[in-house]
């Protein structure tokens, strides 16, 4: 059997591993293990295996991944979350549909902490659904807002996606969480505008919340002052040149955690449960970036990459058009991938031909991350849908899921936009980093 066929087994073998259930980690690490053993030589496998895994276990860029993950975790863990939901309540929900204009602004500022989409759909799941029930809200539209408001996580740096991306393809992290700035900020503000044409169509789905003073609004701007001064501290850190990510990283966890400690919010035993939750959520992520390392070898030895470039050049179309093509195929796979694990098994056949076309790869990262937030709520493997049911028991996943269908419109309005206009992702960087 050729190279390129083993290879073709092994793909696959790993699909049908993953419709089974088996964990993206250890299907990726035991098609990419076995494959190298055929092709290569047990010796040639092991060895990789050894090799890869202490090269990422000592990686230091990496360490901005339990860092921002703590530091979201605490920040959920003191109340500090709840807090930019409620300053933004406070402005703005009392026109029509402006509690789930809240909770998509909640769920930017809450993406600027924790890098998470899932984090983010779930706290603000538990922080604004209630009180969307509470005033007539359409479950359509509550549900849809806070699956889609969550996808924001990874979009709005500091991004995981970001992360995982820069340390597939060797990009720096700094110019992709600058390149999703300007992105992340658009999203937010097509969602926001969204709801009001919704609610301007259906005034049923969104009911004006009760109207607040001015001396409540600064109350609540003032309550949510502490973390939003530390996102600015942090973010605004890494874009003005003062900190490295992992520094900004660094000095985020350590400021919440200070703050939930001076605030008389973080007790020992949350502090402890905000680890032990950031210690298995960056195991899971080491675990598949291991397993990635595995199989990026495998497919090199199969030829799949070349073969793929060969037929893309093939087509003969011109390099935006491949550039749609590899888009469309990614919004094809959301439907039945998790991201990180459709991130990671693409990369090694997608990106080489990204650089042969002469493609920017700050501005591919960006329309990457924005498909895999449209997976993130595409049916029928929707996280952040199932992780919203898990909070609206009552309301059916159906209608969550025909809930969050305009709003993936609008991902998709975002990331034509994105990719017609490609300074939209790339002022920044440019602009802020020679």
């Amino acid at each position: 059997m050729s190279a390129g066929a083993i290879g073709a087994v092994g793909m696959a073998l790993l699909l049908a591993l993953l419709v089974l259930r088996v964990p993206v980690a250890f299907a990726m690490f035991a098609i990419g293990f076995g494959g190298i053993a055929i092709l290569n030589g047990l010796p040639a496998a092991m060895s990789l295996m050894a090799s890869e895994t202490f090269t990422l276990a000592s990686s230091a860029e990496l360490v901005v991944v339990p860092l921002f993950i703590l530091m979201g975790n605490v920040a959920t863990a003191t109340g500090m979350s709840r807090r930019l939901y409620d300053a933004a309540y406070a402005i703005i929900g009392s026109i029509r549909g402006g509690l789930a204009s809240a909770t998509i602004i909640g769920c930017g500022g809450f993406a600027a902490l924790s890098g998470s989409s899932v984090a983010s759909a779930l706290t603000m799941g538990k922080v604004s659904l209630a009180e969307m029930d509470r005033f007539n809200y359409d479950p359509r539209l509550s549900t849809g807002a806070v699956a889609a408001g969550g996808t924001l996580g990874i979009l709005i740096p500091p991004s995981t996606g970001f992360v995982i991306y820069a340390i597939l393809t060797q990009q720096s992290i700094g110019r992709l969480f600058l390149a999703g700035v300007l992105p992340g900020l658009l999203l937010l503000t097509i969602f926001v505008l969204l709801i009001s044409l919704l609610c301007w169509i259906r005034p049923g789905f969104g009911p004006a919340g009760p109207k607040t003073s001015v001396s409540e609004k600064f109350q609540a701007l003032g309550g949510a002052a502490p973390i939003l001064g530390i996102i600015v501290l942090t973010i605004g850190g890494i874009y003005g040149g003062f900190f490295s990510p992992v520094e900004a990283a660094a000095v985020g966890a350590g400021l919440v955690i200070v703050t939930g400690a001076a605030m008389r919010r973080l007790t020992l035993r949350a502090l402890w449960d905000a680890t032990q939750d950031s210690v298995v959520t960056t195991a899971t992520v080491m675990l598949i970036l291991i397993a990635a390392h595995m199989i990026n070898p495998f497919l090199a030895l199969s030829h799949i990459p070349q073969a793929v470039g060969a037929f893309l050049g093939a087509l003969d179309l011109p390099p935006f058009g491949i550039l749609l093509l590899i888009l469309a195929c990614y919004l094809v796979l959301g439907c039945f991938l998790e991201g990180f694990a459709m991130l990671v098994l693409t990369m090694p056949i997608f990106f080489p031909v990204i650089m042969q076309l002469g493609i920017d790869p700050i501005w591919f990262g960006v329309l990457l991350v924005l498909t895999l937030e449209m997976g993130l709520i595409s049916p029928p493997v929707g996280v952040n849908v199932f992780i919203v049911k898990s909070v609206a028991r009552d309301v059916p996943l159906s209608q969550i899921f025909i809930g969050v269908l305009p709003f993936w419109g609008a991902m998709l309005v975002a990331l034509i936009l994105l990719a017609a206009f490609p300074q939209i992702s790339l002022f920044l960087p440019n602009s802020m980093i020679n």
